[in-house]
């Protein structure tokens, strides 16, 4: 029997890591719990922000080619899967800072750089070369100019420890909103069947406008696509995705990727990969304890679904079709 906790719930709006947070709790009313989640994901930025001239992470890279930086054991913990993932090279590069900033697409002062300058700071993107000591949870960047940016794994990882948070609070139905990252937890008391409706936005529109909606249970849902940051120049279009190997933006025909999985922090590291490989992913099948499954939505307005059945897809928007 599925709960009925639709008639008293509680939600909070609240601004921070670039983007409207929406928290919503079902089979409660105590609205600390929210306040300490909001506090707890300022908490989170502030450690990991590049965007400000201070936070640890800012430490590490202003320390650059000059000494290794102690941080928090969580700052550390995160930095150092990011780099190990960077290590597999597929795409994934929390190394890329330098280039990321070069380009900087979603600020006011973003252009298109030369390609001498798009090869000087490929020079300094090398996660293979980071140091880490794990007694004294120092991370090194040895070369001056380096400059870590988490922003391809830091949101599902704080994401997480909102809902671990929830968990310890005894927190049994909820919605976890990070923008592209979404958590639902326990059963959907809005619906019968207790399955969540989760909508994917179009991702050739920089708005909320659903092509579809998924009927999953509790999961992780996250989302990366070029619509989400874009350069118009001379009539032509740049994504935020920057390729680690060129230096440009990564050229395909996805327009974007919804990675459904057990943790947030494993969708957005997903994303990534499969928007590297072109859709693809290998041994999907060995990871569905931690991978349930994944929308492609592509340029041509095609959609293709992996691990999930079309049954539990509605698409709403006419324009888009199953890929042949």
């Amino acid at each position: 029997m599925i709960p009925n906790f639709s008639e008293y719930n509680i939600s909070k709006r609240h601004f921070a890591l670039g983007t409207n947070i929406d928290l919503t709790i079902f089979g409660t009313t105590d609205k600390n719990i929210l306040d300490e989640s909001c506090q707890l994901i300022d908490d989170f930025e502030d450690k990991l922000t590049v965007n400000r001239a201070e936070s640890e992470v800012m430490d590490i890279n202003h320390a650059a080619g000059i000494r290794p930086t102690q941080v928090s054991v969580s700052t550390y913990d995160l930095v150092k899967i990011a780099v190990l993932k960077s290590q597999e090279h597929f795409g994934f590069n929390v190394a890329i800072g330098p280039l990321v900033k070069l380009w900087h697409i979603g600020f006011s002062d973003a252009r298109v750089p030369t390609d001498s300058e798009i090869q000087a700071r490929k020079a300094l993107i090398s996660a293979d070369d980071i140091i880490f000591n794990d007694k004294a949870l120092t991370v090194f960047l040895p070369q001056k100019g380096m400059e870590l940016d988490l922003g391809g794994i830091g949101k599902g990882y704080i994401a997480d420890r909102v809902q671990d948070y929830w968990r310890s609070r005894g927190i049994a139905s909820g919605i976890i909103n990070l923008g592209g990252n979404l958590i639902t937890m326990g059963t959907a008391p809005q619906h019968t069947d207790g399955l969540w409706r989760v909508g994917v936005r179009n991702p050739l529109i920089a708005d909320n406008t659903p092509i579809a909606v998924i009927s999953v249970p509790a999961c992780s849902a996250v989302t990366s696509g070029i619509a989400e940051r874009h350069l118009e120049i001379d009539g032509k279009s740049y994504h935020h995705i920057i390729d680690p190997e060129t230096g440009y933006p990564h050229d395909n025909q996805l327009a974007s990727i919804t990675v459904f999985s057990k943790y947030s922090i494993d969708g957005e590291i997903e994303t990534t990969r499969l928007f590297f490989s072109n859709g693809t992913l290998p041994d999907w099948e060995t990871q569905n304890d931690i991978l349930y499954g994944a929308l492609f939505a592509y340029r041509d307005k095609t959609l293709e679904i992996v691990g999930l059945s079309k049954n539990d897809v509605q698409i709403i928007d006419s324009s888009y079709q199953w890929k042949s």
